[in-house]
């Protein structure tokens, strides 16, 4: 997780995102809705956890990338990820996600992806101001890893998508 560019994490997330898809494509029914005896949520529920957590990074990216736009600093599309944020992030532990992110299971998987796809045309027209606007100043708080610059939200959009497709593969592997 450690990028260079603006760039780096827009390619090291799309390269996340197809391996989730690629994951969870041809499953069955029963596997999307299989309930591990340790977990909490099934496959599906994971899916739609992560439609949900993407479209909250991109809102609060949005709006930290409008109001940096206004400082009028520029940016030359350099990654700014503080090594504070590297190292909380490589800790290893089990979350408990806020209630607004959790699923309802009311969701498809196609219906997940489909607002992911929905998040990810967002995301790509942001892009620019990722790009071009500095915003390191300006943070907004994630209730594990501190106050979180867009750079960082944008980092941690593919890290918890990555995470995520981990236990789905652990659940796969009880499946079988």
């Amino acid at each position: 997780m450690n990028y260079q560019t603006i760039s780096e994490i827009y390619e090291a997330n799309d390269k996340i995102r197809e391996r989730l898809k690629n994951t969870v494509s041809n499953l069955s029914d029963e596997q999307l809705n299989f309930l591990p005896a340790d977990g909490e949520w099934t496959i599906a529920n994971i899916v739609e956890h992560v439609s949900l957590v993407d479209g909250g990074i991109i809102r609060l990216s949005a709006k930290l990338l409008t109001d940096a736009r206004e400082k009028g600093e520029r940016s030359d599309g350099t990654a700014k990820i503080s090594e504070a944020f590297l190292q909380e992030a490589s800790i290893p532990r089990k979350l408990q996600a806020p209630e607004r992110v959790r699923p309802t299971g009311t969701r498809t998987v196609a219906e997940s992806f489909a607002k992911m796809d929905e998040n990810r045309e967002k995301l790509e027209e942001l892009r620019s101001l990722f790009e071009t606007v500095e915003c390191s100043d300006l943070k907004f708080p994630h209730p594990y890893f501190g106050d979180l610059t867009a750079h960082e939200w944008l980092a941690l959009l593919g890290g918890h998508e990555a995470r995520h497709t981990k236990q789905i593969e652990g659940i796969l592997s009880q499946t079988q």
